[in-house]
């Protein structure tokens, strides 16, 4: 068997909020939607939304956030450092740049947003 991601998926409180953030910030496309349900177009793989059961809902504190052991990373084509510096405009904290040996990209993530950027460092 031959085998390709496809999509991921996240169960989430507030698909809305996900949605406008992701479509706003990476000019991600909405495929499909309805009031349980967002699918989002990234590239080659799609990104859906799936808003958490009514019977876990009612176990959610209201403000609390949730702790993710998932990351989505965005390969830009933009300079990151500019990139990084407009989201922090718009009050998404952003860590600093970093990289590794023998790594050929440039990294930075956030504290709090489960996404991170990359950047080639040959571009």
């Amino acid at each position: 068997m031959n085998a390709k991601l496809d999509t991921i998926i996240l169960y989430v409180k507030n698909i809305q909020l996900l949605k406008k953030f992701y479509v706003e910030n990476f000019n991600l496309k909405v495929l499909q939607e309805d009031e349980i349900w967002v699918l989002l177009s990234a590239g080659n793989v799609n990104i859906g939304f799936h808003k958490i059961g009514q019977k876990y809902m009612d176990q959610i504190k209201p403000n609390h956030q949730f702790d993710n052991n998932a990351k989505i990373v965005f390969e830009i084509d933009e300079d990151i450092e500019t990139v990084r510096k407009d989201f922090i405009k718009k009050n998404i904290p952003m860590r600093e740049l970093k990289t590794f040996d023998n790594y050929n990209f440039w990294l930075c993530d956030p504290e709090g947003n489960v996404f991170q950027l990359k950047k080639s460092k040959n571009q």
